[in-house]
């Protein structure tokens, strides 16, 4: 399911519009968890910080409000929405693929993924990587979409499969790329089945998050 070829050529033609995309479809919740993430990683006190897929760099901006005295650093492997995340204030940005970073081991004491794990070619892969540049006993933060359960099940999954693509549609012109996204939401595993996969790549204590109906979770660990 999971194309990062198509997501680096869709997304890069829609850096500037990305952000107040992201606002109008979630009603402005996605601010609310990030701001609950940026208090999470200043409660660990950490010194370094890489925020992978860091896309327009939302979250590295959140991070470096919260923790100013740490060196955030934001990378991914799209250079155009990397460039709008430097012109918008992130300190240090460094082009990369995930599954394959430029880091040393043990290079970071905390390490976050906003909305980027669930687009990677390989999920495994990923964490294993991610974990490889860790500092032992530093924290894992996955930040992403996940499926209500219950009675807003199906509400939720009409709204994110017809509503949300043509909205996007309409603000982007690239609304085949939310299309996209509505589906890798649909196969991206949660709750139990996330916080075993993330302790099967070599972390612990994997706990789940659900955020505003489980329309996102937070999952934490520690390496």
């Amino acid at each position: 399911m999971q194309d990062p070829k198509y997501v680096k050529k869709a997304f890069s033609r829609i850096a500037d519009r990305y952000v107040v995309t992201n606002h109008v479809l979630s009603l402005g919740t996605d601010i609310l968890w990030r701001k609950k993430v940026g208090r999470m990683v200043a409660d660990w006190e950490p010194e370094t910080v890489l925020d992978v897929a860091t896309g327009t760099g939302d979250l590295a901006l959140e991070i470096q409000r919260k923790c100013p005295d740490a060196q955030v650093t934001g990378s991914d492997f799209c250079e155009e929405m990397l460039a709008y995340a430097a012109d918008s204030g992130v300190r240090e940005t460094v082009v990369a693929d995930a599954l394959k970073m430029p880091f040393d081991d043990d290079s970071f004491d905390v390490l976050t993924v906003a909305f980027g794990l669930r687009n990677m070619a390989s999920w495994p892969d990923a964490l294993r990587e991610m974990r490889r540049v860790i500092k032992p006993g530093g924290h894992l933060l996955v930040l992403d979409f996940s499926l209500p359960t219950g009675i807003l099940r199906g509400p939720y999954r009409f709204y994110l499969n017809k509503v949300l693509p043509k909205i996007a549609g309409l603000i982007t012109g690239e609304g085949d790329a939310y299309e996209y996204l509505a589906g890798t939401i649909e196969q991206f595993p949660s709750g139990k089945e996330m916080t075993d996969l993330i302790e099967a790549c070599g972390f612990a204590n994997a706990v789940a998050d659900p955020l505003t109906c489980g329309v996102a979770s937070i999952y934490t660990a520690v390496a």
